[in-house]
C-alpha cells in the first residue's frame, strides 16, 4: 500500500504482527478527549487505498476495554487522498490525553462491491428491528 507523510509529525502505520489484519495508526499531535466527547486526531498520512478496497477505521482492542476509547465514522474511500483522521469518542468519565505517537486506531483493508440500485416495488413489511419475534 502507497502512502506519503504530510508532516515530520506524521509516524509510519505498522503492523503488530506479519498476520496482524490492519496497520495501527499514530496521532501527529497531543489532544485532550474530555469526557462524553469526542476530537478527530490527524496522523497526517495519506494512503493509497489498493483498487477494489476501502479502509476501514477500526477501534484498538486496548484502548477500548481499558480507558473507554472508540472509534466512530470510519471509511476510507479507495480514491481519497487527505489527510487520514480518526474520530475518538472517550465513554468515560475521565479526561483521555492522546498524545503524539500514541496508536489510536488501526486501518484494515476490505473488500468492497459497488452494486447498481435498482428501484422496486416490495410488499415487505415495513417492521424492524426484532418485528419478526423474540426467538
Amino acid at each position: 500500500m502507497q502512502f506519503a507523510k504530510l508532516s515530520e509529525n506524521a509516524t509510519v502505520p505498522t503492523r503488530g504482527s506479519a498476520k496482524a489484519a490492519g496497520y495501527d495508526l499514530y496521532s501527529a499531535y497531543d489532544y485532550s478527549v474530555a469526557s462524553l466527547d469526542k476530537v478527530i486526531v490527524k496522523t497526517d498520512i495519506q494512503i493509497a487505498i489498493p483498487a477494489g478496497c476501502y479502509g476501514r477505521v477500526a477501534p484498538r482492542s486496548g484502548l477500548a476495554a481499558k480507558y473507554f476509547i472508540d472509534v466512530g465514522a470510519g471509511v476510507v474511500d479507495e480514491d481519497y487522498r487527505g489527510n487520514v483522521g480518526v474520530v475518538l469518542f472517550n465513554f468515560s468519565k475521565e479526561t483521555f490525553e492522546v498524545k503524539k505517537g500514541d496508536r489510536v486506531a488501526q486501518l484494515i483493508c476490505e473488500r468492497i462491491c459497488y452494486p447498481d440500485l435498482l428501484q422496486l416495488e416490495t410488499t415487505r413489511g415495513d417492521g424492524g428491528f426484532g418485528s419478526t419475534g423474540r426467538n
